[in-house]
């Protein structure tokens, strides 16, 4: 039986479609710092609470432990992060910014606000607090 299928009118395509577009005005606007896209949850998770170790920052941001390594490994070439050995647990490192990432918080933040203005400028305040709190719920959703 063929089901019809709008990808129009399907959430997850069209959710598919603007997270794309998001990265590309975000990897335009960050790319200038020496960032890229694939860094900046890390480096958002690190800004709010440095010295995590690899699997906290795994379960809080949701991705795969290759994909983490891959990142944390080329943070590190770039000189964003360092690893040190964890204060109680001998097999982990905590994972802590570099000066050098520390100086870029508030300049890539300002681009992902940018780059949010830019996609939500038509928006209220208010529809844009209802468009992130029902994408929340739709991730909550299918994070159960």
């Amino acid at each position: 039986m063929n089901v019809p299928f709008d990808r129009r009118e399907s959430t997850g395509y069209v959710v598919n479609h603007l997270a794309r577009l998001m990265a590309r005005g975000l990897t335009r606007r960050i790319a200038p710092l020496g960032l890229s896209t694939g860094e900046f949850p890390v480096l958002l998770e690190l800004w709010e609470r440095d010295g995590q170790t690899q699997a906290e920052l795994i379960q809080r941001l949701d991705v795969e432990q290759a994909t983490m390594a891959n990142t944390l490994r080329r943070m590190e070439r770039d000189g964003l992060i360092v690893r040190r050995p964890h204060e109680t647990d001998r097999r982990a490192q905590t994972v802590n910014l570099t000066e050098y990432a520390k100086s870029l918080e508030a300049q890539a933040k300002g681009a992902a606000h940018a780059q949010n203005d830019e996609a939500l400028r038509d928006f209220t305040d208010e529809e844009r607090r209802a468009l992130v709190g029902l994408i929340q719920r739709a991730i909550a959703n299918c994070q159960e």
